[in-house]
């Protein structure tokens, strides 16, 4: 490799759901062979978090760490481009591969695209339609900066379409996460062993930690309540947001965290986290990832949200839309508890090679650019 090849890539990654989606990534660079190197924005900032990921999912240690860690989303945003301009002066890469939808992903797509370096825009075209989602805000902004878009699903297209974006910049590769899914699925962690015994009347894993339903106490209390329902005839474990249980001693609401049936648990480790969603009864959360996660491990998931990025987890996997609504939330629950749920199927290029796909097209586009140029 010459010294001006050194690095044709640079891919970022900055918060917990990137680690899922650019491990698959890295291998796959690694097989075609393409020259990558990786930054840690440090916007997850929970060192032990950040290295329980690294570890379990055989990603190679991050070649810089920006360690921007927590401000609002305008300083954040502000410091991770701030701090990533020299890296891309240093690194000089052929482009900047980027993933997901957090702040890391718009502001290093916006360094990248004004020192015209090209960007790639892994898990593009997705849209909630909601602008007061600040993810939506940051898919929206990085689909149309990016000169590479690889979609998960199909519908994608004609959302980049309808916003200008060209299609011949467009292509449907599948979902790096699930390529990392079926990739550990046989190294899970049971149920069992992370709760010390499987409950006996099976379990609802919670995630809750969107500002929509945790920093309104209202919807937050209600929220809690109807926990408390669903645990008097399933288990309800929930692996608590240390901002989530802040949050919830801030609005005076701690008690109904101890409400017979529910049981917290720390952050959990992907490998733990999965072993809890493959085994469950039902997901209750308002979480992207675990929306496609529960489609494909065919496991029922109530999405406690007015509306997803991830359409296709309705019309073809196990998630139904309930938004914060108790009764909506209660009567899908006992839907799921007498039919067992929608039955779903797995969707299309959700095989384990969605990694790979991508890798094969950059190897080309990469050798034609340099042709070009």
């Amino acid at each position: 490799m010459t010294a001006e090849a050194a690095c044709e890539v640079v891919c970022v990654v900055g918060a917990r759901p990137n680690f899922m989606k650019i491990a698959p990534i890295m291998a796959a660079f690694r097989d075609q062979p393409i020259a990558a190197k990786l930054v840690h924005t440090g916007q997850h900032y929970d060192p032990a978090m950040s290295d329980s990921f690294f570890e379990q999912l055989g990603i190679p240690r991050p070649d810089v760490n920006l360690e921007v860690g927590s401000a609002s989303h305008a300083v954040q945003t502000a410091e991770i481009m701030r701090a990533f301009e020299p890296v891309l002066d240093a690194e000089r890469p052929r482009a900047v591969l980027v993933v997901g939808d957090v702040n890391s992903t718009i502001a290093c797509a916006l360094v990248a695209a004004k020192k015209g370096v090209k960007v790639i825009h892994v898990e593009a075209g997705l849209r909630s339609f909601d602008r007061a989602m600040p993810e939506e805000i940051n898919r929206v902004l990085t689909d149309q900066i990016s000169d590479l878009l690889f979609t998960t699903e199909r519908a994608a297209l004609d959302n980049l379409k309808r916003e200008g974006v060209a299609p011949e910049r467009v292509h449907f590769v599948g979902n790096v996460m699930i390529d990392t899914l079926r990739g550990h699925l046989d190294r899970a962690v049971p149920a069992a062993t992370t709760l010390g015994g499987k409950p006996a009347r099976g379990y609802a894993v919670v995630t809750l930690h969107r500002p929509s339903n945790v920093d309104n106490p209202e919807v937050f209390r209600a929220l809690l309540e109807t926990l408390g329902q669903v645990a008097r005839q399933v288990d309800v474990v929930f692996p608590i947001h240390p901002r989530t249980r802040a949050t919830a001693e801030r609005f005076g609401l701690s008690a109904l965290l101890a409400q017979p049936g529910i049981r917290l648990l720390p952050p959990q480790g992907y490998l733990e986290m999965l072993g809890l969603t493959r085994d469950a009864t039902v997901v209750l959360t308002d979480s992207g990832g675990l929306q496609e996660e529960t489609t494909a491990l065919g496991v029922p998931c109530v999405t406690l949200r007015e509306n997803t990025e991830r359409p296709i987890t309705l019309s073809e996997g196990t998630n139904t839309l309930t938004g914060p609504e108790p009764d909506k939330i209660l009567q899908c629950f006992a839907d799921i508890l007498a039919t067992g749920g929608k039955r779903g199927r797995i969707p299309e290029y959700w095989d384990g090679r969605a990694a790979a796909r991508i890798a094969e097209f950059l190897r080309s586009w990469l050798d034609a650019d340099k042709q070009r140029n």
